[in-house]
């Protein structure tokens, strides 16, 4: 690197240092841009994440037929959520028994999910959720067992009160020993844990480990009531036979329904993976708010910027008159000015940078995610600092090169 450079960047710290509160308030003017910037990106990119890993973790080759359609808005809109009519047991029975397809059709419906579930004097927050599910909700839901075992077939018919429970439940009332074959009560209904399951995470308050499974008829009877609908998940044998296995299931609920060929669907089937996509999809304004916040900042901190260089060229005039008068161009002149603006942006970025770091990763912190370095939003940050380092220390630059040397030495 040309050694006129360094001492450019020697003589623009000497100038910060010099005019150090202007400068300070500046940097965190520009810093504070930068943090608005990467992180509330940032923290977008986890969201992201976390609803990606939380919806695929259904599996990529699963899909569920529901009562409503799943259309996610934010914001305000007169369109409205259509719902349709509920699908009862019966109609999930018979998709289940006539649905001949290659592969695994679950049964399950909500019974609560402000649920307190106790065992002996240790309880939970009413933050439970209690699901209804049969033999097949565990596969097709994207559950795993780490203890114990699932549903017979006689539990599931007879209604039985056994449960499976989340790990939250597990650290809650059971932190040091295990829940199996142990005693809990859900509400007023007392039941025996048969099986734990593995640690999924609950990102973004779906899925996740505060849940209690029962026998969806156990539920149906004494959490149900008559708007319950009920939700058959369908898991198709490989992904690749997904779409046969959703037209297949498509066909059968019309028929399940009694829908005549002209009849608009009156249920709705929804892929893991298309509704983690609309709703990235519908955070996709936030990255614009975020970044037209950034701009607008920036903005005001490339004009305070212009504003002390300014100042610094009326201030510095003599200076400029004696470098000229020992040689110094034009040119050196106006580099020395934009490279001191590009260093106090600079400065002010890496400190934005920093601080947008610790903002989106407290949320992934929050939502139990990984912790995240953006090297993309901080290469844009970069170049951002650069460019509005290089256009509000232009002017004063030209300015300053301009400068005739005999009335700069004579400036007072």
């Amino acid at each position: 690197m040309n050694p006129l450079v360094f001492e450019n960047i020697r003589i623009a710290m000497t100038s910060i240092r010099s005019q150090s509160l202007r400068t300070f308030l500046t940097i965190m003017i520009i810093a504070l841009g930068i943090m608005a910037l990467v992180g509330i990106l940032t923290a977008i990119d986890v969201i992201k994440e976390g609803l990606t890993s939380n919806f695929t973790s259904m599996g990529a080759n699963t899909f569920n037929i529901r009562n409503r359609a799943s259309n996610v808005r934010m914001g305000k809109g007169k369109s409205k959520t259509p719902v349709f009519k509920t699908i009862t047991y019966e109609e999930a029975i018979q998709f289940k028994e006539e649905f001949h397809f290659p592969s695994r059709v679950g049964i399950s419906c909500v019974g609560s999910r402000i649920s307190t579930v106790k065992a002996g004097k240790l309880k939970t927050n009413p933050n439970i959720t209690v699901f209804g599910g049969d033999e097949n909700y565990l596969i097709t839901a994207g559950y795993e067992l780490e203890e114990g075992r699932n549903f017979s077939l006689t539990e599931i018919n007879s209604g039985a009160n056994v449960a499976i429970i989340g790990q939250e439940l597990k650290k809650n009332l059971f932190p040091k020993t295990s829940p199996i074959d142990k005693e809990i009560s859900v509400g007023a209904l007392k039941v025996k844990v048969v099986g734990l399951m593995k640690e999924k995470g609950s990102s973004f308050g779906f899925g996740g480990d505060k849940i209690v499974l029962l026998p969806v008829k156990n539920v149906r009877q004494h959490l149900g009531n008559p708007s319950m609908s009920f939700v058959l998940n369908v898991l198709a044998l490989s992904p690749e036979m997904i779409n046969q296995t959703l037209e297949e299931s498509r066909g059968l609920f019309r028929i399940v329904r009694k829908l005549k060929i002209k009849d608009q669907a009156n249920f709705e089937i929804t892929k893991s993976d298309n509704l983690s996509a609309m709703l990235i999809d519908n955070l996709s304004f936030v990255s614009v708010a975020a970044t037209l916040i950034a701009i607008i900042t920036l903005i005001g901190a490339a004009i305070g910027l212009m504003n002390i260089m300014l100042v610094s060229v009326t201030e510095r005039t003599r200076e400029i008159g004696v470098r000229k008068a020992i040689g110094a161009t034009s040119k050196t002149i106006r580099n020395q000015f934009l490279i001191e603006a590009i260093v106090i942006c600079q400065l002010g970025g890496m400190l934005g940078i920093v601080l947008g770091i610790l903002m989106g990763n407290g949320v992934s912190m929050y939502f139990d995610q990984g912790f995240i370095i953006p090297w993309a939003w901080m290469i844009l940050a970069a170049i951002l600092c650069l460019v509005v380092g290089l256009l509000s220390g232009l002017i004063p630059a030209i300015k300053a090169a301009k400068l005739d040397p005999i009335d700069a030495l004579r400036f007072e």
